[in-house]
């Protein structure tokens, strides 16, 4: 889980905090261009920039760690998923061998799974929708399920019950 220090509520107000100081360092600049002293009525504004300038430093160096601290997450999380991906499709290969579907069968299965209907199935396999209800009954009877929602269902149940990384 992410720490407090990259929580919404921090990163919200460390970008209120930056624009705070980069709206001052902008009216001053544009004061000081026209030629105006105090345009905010701070009597040292060097003071006072030196302190907004020391401000932004910290708040960016804040944002990279933040910014550094997701980066090494998301990888972790991009990794985790692609092993997680691999141990399903090897799930899968595993029940397609030990129920004994054709090869055929197992590209009906995994599109079922996938979720597209008869209609888009036998479309791409450039079959006859009545094959397709046939393959599919076949892969259920020999899986025991009762239809696509059981058949999704059993490799849910078996991703859950085992831990893949």
């Amino acid at each position: 889980m992410i720490s407090n220090f990259t929580s919404k509520r921090f990163l919200i107000t460390l970008i209120i905090v930056q624009s705070i100081c980069a709206s001052f360092l902008l009216v001053d600049s544009v004061a000081d261009y026209m030629g105006k002293d105090q345009p905010i009525g701070v009597k040292d504004t060097d003071k006072f920039e030196y302190i907004i300038v020391l401000v932004l430093i910290v708040s960016i160096l804040c944002m990279t760690a933040i910014l550094q601290k997701l980066y090494t997450r998301n990888k972790t999380v991009e990794s985790k998923l692609k092993a997680a991906s691999g141990e399903f499709s090897i799930l899968l290969d595993e029940h397609f061998h030990q129920w004994q579907l054709t090869n055929s069968e197992k590209d009906v299965a995994l599109l079922a799974i996938k979720g597209l209907d008869i209609e888009e199935i036998s479309i791409m396999r450039e079959t006859k929708s009545g094959t397709i209800k046939a393959q599919l009954n076949s892969i259920y009877k020999k899986a025991q399920v009762t239809g696509r929602p059981q058949l999704i269902s059993y490799f849910i149940e078996e991703l859950m019950s085992e831990k893949l990384i």
